[in-house]
């Protein structure tokens, strides 16, 4: 996201800063966690598990090619517990032979966000790290530190910690953060973390680039695959002019299987 600079956005920021603390946003991480239990895996080694997971998320991240869903993306600029704008945008997903995403846009309304203009990088947020799925081959790419055993709602999972190998790789993107790998089907359950790299503005003619931290969480379709269900962002971006709180809820719904892949 970049900074829009507009009179009524200095206004916001004004009141932001006299806001207590605690009415900024911040996204919740921690919603639905037990207690960690950091001792190894009981049954197998770290990396057996690293495996398992990567090889199921493989299975999964291609059985969704095979699928229709809706994406409900509602964007949202916020004073506070007051929102001063927003951005709201409905669409069917599929997929064709070629495994290319297809978009069908059911409903679009114009843009009133306030002190932020939406980059494509946004919208890569929305369609690639959001979503986040980690095959063995995108795997590849991240180093892993396992966290421990944790109980996330009624789920026994494997929790990872997820930094990408090269960050500073000319025109690549990543995410950053938390993994939660549930521990029978070895699929990824919940996300929390960030897409980078960001930009801020050091020179006056820099376009900053900051992006909110989400968490998102799976739900089992089909009684087999773990898919993307539920991410909830409430940040605020502390751009130079000053910060801007952003709140971002995407549903994905109604998974059904096309075709005979």
């Amino acid at each position: 996201m970049r900074e829009l600079i507009q009179r009524a956005v200095w206004l916001a920021v004004i009141l932001v800063l006299l806001l207590p603390v605690g009415l900024w946003g911040q996204t919740d991480c921690e919603t639905g966690n037990g207690a960690l239990d950091s001792a190894p895996p009981k049954t197998m080694s770290v990396q057996d598990v690293i495996q398992k997971f990567g090889a199921a998320e493989a299975v999964t991240k291609e059985a969704r090619l095979h699928y229709t869903y809706k994406q409900d993306v509602l964007m949202q600029t916020l004073v506070g517990k007051n929102v001063t704008g927003e951005f709201h945008e409905v669409t069917n997903v599929s997929y064709d032979e070629k495994g290319k995403r297809k978009e069908e846009v059911k409903f679009a309304a114009q843009s009133t966000l306030r002190g932020i203009q939406l980059t494509p990088e946004d919208m890569e947020d929305i369609r690639v790290f959001m979503p986040l799925m980690l095959a063995r081959e995108d795997l590849q790419q991240y180093n892993l530190t396992y966290d421990g055993q944790q109980h996330v709602d009624d789920l026994d999972t494997y929790e990872f910690h997820v930094e990408p190998k090269k960050k500073d790789e000319k025109g690549k993107r990543y995410f950053q953060g938390r993994i939660w790998v549930e521990a029978q089907d070895f699929q990824i359950v919940k996300v929390c973390g960030k897409s980078g790299p960001e930009k801020v503005q050091v020179k006056k003619r820099d376009r900053p680039e900051l992006h909110p931290t989400f968490v998102t969480y799976r739900q089992q379709v089909d009684g087999r695959y773990w898919f993307p269900a539920y991410t909830r962002s409430d940040d605020t971006l502390q751009f130079k002019a000053g910060p801007v709180q952003v709140r971002e809820i995407i549903k994905y719904s109604g998974y059904q299987r096309v075709g005979g892949g």
